[in-house]
């Protein structure tokens, strides 16, 4: 099988995988309290521009719930794109801790300042959830990416509705290294109020980085952190990994990689003539039909996106690792398959 449906298929980038081997005779403390994980800490604030404070977590779902639940009251919201991962991949897991998604459609997995306002306003008394928390992705889960105004824009709108906002960086090292990306990790920092680099989608073998610059926001955070599950015992492991995506810009490197493999794809499927909205990061999303579908998954693994009965859209996940020989083996199918 040829993969195309994830960017965490794979055990881990061959550096991290050295490092690890490498440091096999180490021993340290337990949950984060070792030097590896200070060491990584330095190189995200480092990397952000800030003194923040950064926690390693296992993982997007758990990193997801635990602020969530930590920042907001029990009776308080939070703001998502119909599409946003919290809402559609998270199996009610920030629901199950008692607040309340309130999904708003959108046609590119973006939200606006309008699209804010207007839900804030709707939501106006004590007979129904308060928003205090807006979430964004990025890249979305529809593989576009914030450019810098649009994050000025929302982080301007919840400052001024008293909202927290909140990024999900699961996938942050292609949106940063997309060719209409002008936004930096020093942007993030500045215009969110807590956001997470995410290392699993991105060559780790497990781990976020969960940033915030509030010393009151991170008061207590490692007890969130425990009672929700996301305390790793071996939280060496992840300072290791992270060290290593941030020593020598590794963590752009993979990204880029993973962004280059998707445009070669994108070139290779409009030479077919198949016409799609081709996105700037490595998901692309091309809808077929039924019949060719079944057939490709016979050699390849992708996500069926959209079922619209005879014709079905699928997404296509690049990864640093994919070659050019998988993306013509691919293509190569699926012409023969339409012609």
């Amino acid at each position: 099988m040829i993969h195309f449906r994830n960017d965490y298929s794979d055990i881990a980038h061959p550096h991290i995988l050295k490092r690890l081997v490498d440091l096999q005779h180490e021993t340290h403390l337990g949950y984060g309290m070792d030097d590896h994980v200070e060491h990584a800490k330095r190189l995200i604030n480092k990397a952000c521009g800030i003194e923040g404070y950064v926690h390693l977590m296992t993982g997007g779902t758990s990193a997801n719930k635990t602020v969530i639940a930590h920042l907001l009251k029990p009776y308080e919201a939070v703001i998502s794109a119909q599409t946003g991962h919290i809402e559609v991949h998270e199996t009610g897991a920030v629901e199950a801790t008692g607040h309340k998604i309130i999904s708003i459609p959108t046609h590119d997995g973006k939200l606006t300042p309008s699209l804010i306002v207007e839900v804030y306003q709707r939501h106006s008394d004590e007979h129904m959830v308060k928003p205090k928390m807006v979430y964004i992705s990025n890249a979305t889960e529809t593989g576009h990416v914030y450019l810098k105004h649009e994050l000025q824009a929302l982080h301007q709108t919840c400052q001024e509705l008293g909202l927290y906002l909140y990024l999900d960086g699961a996938r942050l090292g292609v949106a940063l290294t997309a060719k209409p990306n002008d936004l930096t990790l020093h942007d993030i920092a500045e215009y969110t109020d807590i956001f997470y680099i995410g290392g699993t989608k991105n060559g780790a073998l497990l781990g976020e980085a969960v940033v915030m610059k509030d010393q009151a926001m991170d008061a207590y955070f490692r007890y969130s952190i425990k009672q929700q599950g996301g305390l790793l015992a071996k939280g060496f492991v992840a300072g290791i990994q992270f060290e290593v995506l941030f020593e020598d810009g590794l963590f752009f490197d993979i990204g880029q990689k993973a962004n280059q493999s998707a445009e070669m794809l994108v070139q290779e499927l409009h030479r077919l003539g198949l016409s799609f909205e081709a996105t700037p990061t490595n998901q692309q999303f091309i809808t077929l039909p039924r019949s060719v579908v079944y057939e490709l998954a016979k050699h390849y693994t992708f996500e069926l996106w959209h079922d619209h009965g005879d014709r079905q859209t699928i997404r296509l996940v690049t990864t640093y690792r994919t070659t050019l020989k998988d993306i013509q083996n691919l293509v190569s199918d699926i012409k023969r398959l339409i012609e």
